[in-house]
């Protein structure tokens, strides 16, 4: 579970158009995040003076709102300039995660009709201290019984802030005394888990599942570029959970936790007969890529 760090009992928290005290940041109920979920989100890593990834994150944003019809959408321009100023606000250069949401904004009254939203969208940019917030030693799973929405439902390449079917399997997971809880798809294969994607390695090859109902990460991205670059197989294909069973590493992959170790899923110990660990060479690769790119920081 994440630690609370008091470094952020009085962080600065953009809302709208301007900063806020953490005490005071709020939206209006009659905001459609409060309303109905209705928002989309991003989260984004700060790595030493430089914000990793940040055009893919903002153009995936910029997506999701299309898909949901949002209007009065602020460009790519002014969601940086909020960042920027929310960071410079708070001194944060390192060990940031912003959590970057976008509603479709406050309604004339209460109502899921997208025709009451008549003031354009709400921007919320919560910037916290937060190192990786997985154990060194990995995270155990569990698998929920909560499905992974397909496309037929809800495509799951909105990044929507309507995170109830994740939070249900997310409550499997605590409940099974599970880290988190894996996820599978309508047919019963292996999506990713309520928070993150999900990979394994088997005799030097490195799989994950098609990324047909789950999100496709931009930590999922940066993976499969850096396996390519560095010769390693990297397959997409139906993997079932028996697989990640025998597999010789499973790891997570996402934003808030990087790349994450698995030992234990539904109480199999995941045990790498393969002899070294190309998960170590993958985490090097990461860590090496996120301290040769990213935006840098204007102050």
């Amino acid at each position: 579970m994440q630690q609370y760090d008091k470094r952020n009992d009085n962080i600065q928290i953009y809302v709208g158009d301007r900063l806020y005290p953490r005490a005071e940041a709020k939206v209006s109920v009659f905001d459609s995040i409060v309303q109905g979920g209705d928002g989309v989100w991003e989260g984004i890593r700060v790595y030493d003076g430089k914000i990793f990834c940040l055009e893919e994150h903002l153009n995936r944003m910029q997506e999701s709102a299309k898909t949901m019809f949002f209007e009065n959408v602020p460009s790519k321009e002014e969601v940086r300039a909020a960042i920027f100023k929310t960071l410079e606000a708070n001194g944060q250069k390192d060990e940031t995660h912003i959590r970057l949401t976008l509603t479709r904004g406050l309604k004339t009254t209460s109502g899921m009709d997208p025709r009451l939203n008549q003031f354009g969208c709400t921007l919320i940019v919560v910037a916290e201290w937060k190192p990786p917030i997985y154990p060194i030693e990995g995270i155990s799973l569990a698998t929920a019984s909560t499905r992974r929405n397909s496309p037929q439902n809800l495509d799951s390449k909105i990044h929507h802030n309507n995170l109830i079917n994740n939070i249900l399997a997310k409550i499997e997971g605590n409940l099974a005394g599970a880290d988190d809880a894996i996820m599978l798809d309508n047919y019963g294969f292996v999506s990713e888990t309520n928070a993150t994607n999900i990979f394994h390695f088997k005799n030097g090859k490195l799989f994950t599942p098609h990324a047909d109902a789950c999100l496709p990460g931009v930590t999922r991205m940066n993976i499969i570029r850096l396996a390519k670059e560095n010769n390693i197989t990297i397959i997409e294909r139906n993997i079932s959970v028996s697989e990640l069973y025998n597999a010789d590493e499973v790891f997570t992959s996402g934003t808030m936790g990087e790349l994450t170790r698995v030992h234990t899923i539904d109480q199999r110990k995941v045990e790498n007969k393969f002899g070294q660990s190309m998960l170590e060479q993958m985490q090097q690769y990461y860590a090496a890529l996120t301290k040769k790119e990213g935006e840098v920081l204007p102050f």
